[in-house]
């Protein structure tokens, strides 16, 4: 590829003088000139953009799937939350190998909505208040965008019982969505319930789970692998990020996707190399085994996903690349 533009001993060569350019030279020219781009875009990118922006929605098959943008945080420190186990050097090379900056990056944060036609189906609900401080807590927005009110939605779906996915349960104290019921996972539930969560560091969490999702428990139904949210929805477990972490297959007239939540939280770091360890997930180990089970998956079946943390749309395939995968944007796919 690197041929089409320059002849490789133009990339050896200096200018007329004919100097030898070192590829560790390279190297740190490239990663620098990634950095450098990246911050400028991250200044500019701290908080959400317009709801024009904010919400992209595709057909498969008799659905209508939304995904929505409630919002996006730029961080530092990359390599504290991504590759946690490996040198920093490292991280930072194959961000900069990627067009990445190798130690800043941008977290988004994407509920989807699933319209079956008789039922409107909320996964996740973003941050919520929590988020106002940074622009983030934009699902309301981004729902009415998609001409869908909060009372309209049926079914509120909860993958996992992290903040950044129930903060928008409760509007003012009050639920948010007056007219939806309630589905979460059964492992999910019980782990984050359990009072034996007090006096660990899951404690601030449980205390959470406990004033937001206990009390909406009777209109709630439980799930464990293999159940069905409503015809073409279909919970599978993917452990490790959290205890009962769950993901969802959607199908529709024979078209498929997958909705992987947080199986993989950075299109590049826990994609190509997925064994590397994430900050956020619980147990590493069985994060990781789950990466591996859902990204073969997909990529042997040709399936697009829907990620909760992927780069806005947050919508894409994967193939098998080294030793991981490699991610490819959907374009228009979903538009044909």
């Amino acid at each position: 590829m690197t041929d089409s533009i320059v002849s490789r001993r133009g990339l050896m060569t200096g200018t007329a003088a004919g100097i030898i350019v070192a590829p560790a030279l390279l190297a740190s020219r490239r990663q620098a000139a990634a950095e450098e781009a990246a911050k400028g875009m991250a200044a500019e990118g701290t908080t959400a953009t317009s709801m024009g922006e904010g919400i992209r929605a595709l057909k498969l098959g008799a659905f209508r799937i939304t995904v929505i943008r409630d919002g996006f945080r730029a961080a530092d420190k990359v390599n504290e939350a991504f590759g946690t186990d490996r040198p920093k050097e490292e991280v930072a090379r194959l961000l900069a190998d990627n067009f990445l900056p190798g130690d800043q990056f941008v977290n988004s944060f994407s509920p989807v909505l699933v319209e079956t036609g008789t039922e409107k189906i909320l996964f996740d609900t973003g941050m919520g208040e929590m988020g106002a401080s940074f622009g983030a807590g934009r699902l309301v927005e981004g729902l009415a965008a998609a001409g869908v009110k909060p009372e309209d939605i049926t079914i509120v779906v909860l993958t996992h019982f992290h903040p950044d996915h129930f903060g928008g349960l409760m509007s003012g104290g009050k639920p948010a969505f007056l007219g939806a019921r309630y589905v979460f996972g059964e492992t999910e539930f019980a782990f984050w319930t359990a009072p034996d969560r007090k006096g660990t560091p899951a404690e601030k969490n449980h205390d959470m789970v406990m004033q937001t999702i206990h009390p909406l428990q009777d209109r709630a139904t439980f799930l464990k692998e293999g159940d069905s949210v409503v015809s073409g929805i279909t919970a599978m477990l993917a452990p490790g990020h959290t205890p009962g972490h769950m993901i969802f297959g959607v199908e529709s007239e024979g078209r498929k996707l997958m909705l992987t939540a947080d199986t993989c939280n950075h299109y590049v770091l826990s994609l190509q190399r997925p064994d590397w360890e994430v900050r956020f997930d619980a147990d590493k180990a069985a994060a990781a085994a789950s990466r591996r089970k859902v990204f073969d998956m997909i990529a042997t079946d040709r399936l697009a996903f829907i990620g909760y943390h992927m780069p806005f749309p947050a919508v894409g395939f994967v193939e098998k690349s080294g030793p991981g995968y490699r991610f490819v944007p959907a374009s228009y796919q979903f538009d044909i």
